[in-house]
């Protein structure tokens, strides 16, 4: 425990007490921090002194000269007194001038005690108020820790604990990776350059500590104090003595209390917590067991119900499948960290990674839009999300998350949400009639050889969703546009249309959703 974490009480309280009676006579009037009380009467106190102390004397030793007395009062404010009782009678009358003009010249707060008043009184009444305040920082610790604990359970867990960290530290929070990247935060952000240099100390203490001795990580932190802000980071405990992944930095006009530290440290062990591959990717029970019963033959319908979050009723056994690409490099790999904070962030454990390629499941509720997190682009993925639908309808949810990532990369943004419209042209033409068109209209597209049917109905399919680009279709489906251009051409031939003409153009499109496979698209 640091001298400032020692548990004290400001010096205005004692002067505030009418019981005691004391008065400031010399020194400066700042609000000194009282750790104990002690009393002496020897010349030179100071080797018996640890700092903070009351100092109390009835000036029994004290010097007779001006000398004297500068150089006692020079050595107990060396020693780190905050303050010197001086009490009148009966030695003497009243104190001393020349102790009055010593602790002014020194710096030191010096108090007259009244003759009715005893020294045992002052440490009586400084150590009941210690204790009470003590007890206020416990009972502020008891609260805040509740709140984080309760911030946790959210669903919105990561943020929210974050927000009651600011909220019971007063201070700017916010959650870096490894990369520097900003992943959450809470509180007022402070004007540049504080939040670029909370990123700089988190990025060099997780590199310091992924480089530590024994190629094991234990969490740290680092504080930094510049132009009167106070900035610390502290990083996340790694599960079975991983390296450090993320980092939880703080910056605040204040310097840190021990209440603060505390709260901060609660705060960690959470947010680790939330962030470990064991609470944010699923190992529990019932994801085993629903496991054990797909491979077993069960349908995804029979066993969704198992998966849904407990305490969740209206939509169950609605899911959003989500599509990703990681667009930067390197891909995060298996790095539990990143993938733990990506599953938090999307709110499911449901996640499969397979180097840059992504693939979730998450529990929704009909018609309702999924929401598109702000951390999963700031941790590099693009995403496509398709519509809520029944546990029976994943495999064409599946196909449109699909589609819908390809126009995410396509038009480069950082997502794209499949929505569909139940006010549709397809709801006018009977479902029967629209296979049965579709299948005619493509039928001459199975002679076409090399790449085959489905690479050209695919290649029109995207060449139509992005408009006609050339480019953005050959991006999308990583080929040259050159080949893009080849294939619609063949397309063109065996279909005997007009590729430029916006009625074939909208035939096409029709038929395309008509294709079997596709019906699932139309509503009605």
């Amino acid at each position: 425990m640091t001298e400032s974490e020692q548990p004290s009480v400001p010096l205005s309280v004692l002067l505030a007490d009418p019981a005691l009676g004391l008065r400031r006579i010399a020194g400066p009037a700042g609000d000194q921090l009282v750790s104990t009380v002690g009393t002496t009467e020897i010349e030179d106190p100071s080797p018996y002194l640890v700092g903070g102390e009351l100092l109390l004397t009835a000036g029994v030793r004290l010097p007779l000269d001006a000398e004297g007395v500068d150089t006692y009062v020079r050595r107990v404010v060396a020693a780190g007194v905050s303050a010197l009782g001086f009490g009148v009678a009966p030695v003497h009358d009243e104190v001393p001038a020349e102790l009055v003009a010593a602790c002014d010249r020194h710096g030191l707060p010096l108090l007259r005690l009244p003759p009715a008043t005893p020294f045992v009184a002052v440490g009586q009444a400084t150590y009941a108020a210690i204790a009470e305040a003590r007890n206020r920082e416990l009972r502020e610790i008891s609260r805040a820790q509740s709140a984080l604990a309760a911030a946790a359970a959210r669903p919105d867990a990561l943020r929210a604990v974050l927000a009651q960290l600011s909220g019971h530290t007063g201070a700017w929070a916010v959650l870096h990776d490894a990369r520097g990247n900003e992943l959450f935060s809470a509180g007022a952000r402070p004007a540049s350059p504080t939040p670029g240099r909370v990123r700089e100390l988190a990025v060099r203490t997780l590199a310091r500590v992924r480089t530590g001795s024994a190629g094991r990580s234990a969490p740290a932190a680092a504080a930094d104090h510049e132009g009167g802000v106070h900035l610390t980071v502290h990083t996340l405990p790694g599960a079975d003595g991983t390296a450090m992944a993320l980092a939880l930095g703080q910056a605040s006009t204040t310097a840190p209390t021990l209440v603060h530290r505390q709260v901060t440290g609660t705060a960690a062990v959470l947010l680790a917590l939330l962030t470990s591959p064991r609470h944010a990717l699923g190992t529990d029970t019932h994801s085993a067991g629903a496991l054990v019963r797909l491979m077993l033959g069960a349908s995804p319908a029979d066993v969704a119900p198992v998966l849904t979050p407990a305490g969740t009723t209206e939509g169950a056994g609605h899911w959003v499948v989500v599509h990703g690409r990681y667009a930067t490099a390197p891909s995060p790999g298996d790095d539990p960290a990143q993938l733990a904070t990506l599953g938090t962030a999307l709110g499911t454990p449901y996640l499969y990674v397979d180097g840059p390629e992504l693939k979730a499941l998450i529990p929704g509720a009909p018609d309702v839009r999924p929401e598109v997190p702000a951390q999963a682009a700031d941790l590099g993925w693009v995403l496509g999300f398709s519509a809520p639908v029944p546990a029976s309808d994943l495999a064409h949810a599946d196909v449109r998350a699909g589609r819908a990532l390809q126009r995410a990369l396509a038009a480069q943004v950082p997502a794209v949400v499949h929505t569909r419209d139940p006010l549709t042209v397809h709801g006018l033409v009977p479902a029967a009639d629209a296979r049965e068109l579709a299948r005619t209209r493509f039928a001459p597209l199975d002679e076409a050889g090399s790449p085959g049917a489905p690479v050209l109905v695919e290649t029109l399919r995207i060449w139509l969703t992005l408009h006609g680009s050339w480019d953005r279709t050959a991006a999308a489906l990583h080929v040259h546009r050159n080949t893009v251009r080849h294939r619609l051409a063949r397309v063109a031939e065996l279909l005997d249309v007009d590729l430029q003409d916006p009625g074939a153009r909208m035939e096409l499109w029709f038929a395309l959703h008509w294709l079997p496979g596709e019906d699932q698209d139309r509503s009605g």
